[in-house]
């Protein structure tokens, strides 16, 4: 196939914080988004946690990350570490 036919989609990246780095070659990070609730008008903040794909167990608890969709690595594991922004104090 040449270039111009691969058709290369978009990959969703999301900013979150790593709450657990106890697998081997992964970690789990919380990402929360915040919205306005439809009919009550409220800021409602949703969290949900990703297992991510660490290759070099780079990440420690409370490093501030970016994950990048991937195709999937394992039963739960679908996203990968892109880089990390901000290390833990």
């Amino acid at each position: 196939m040449s270039e111009h036919q691969i058709i290369q989609r978009r990959k969703k990246v999301l900013n979150g914080t790593v709450v657990s780095d106890k697998m081997e070659k992964s970690c789990v990070v919380l990402v929360e988004r915040r919205f306005q609730h439809p009919l009550y008008k409220k800021t409602v903040t949703q969290s949900k946690r990703y297992k991510v794909h660490d290759e070099n167990n780079e990440c420690k608890v409370g490093d501030q990350v970016r994950l990048v969709e991937c195709k999937k690595i394992s039963k739960d594991k679908n996203w990968r570490l892109l880089e990390i922004t901000q290390r833990a104090v």
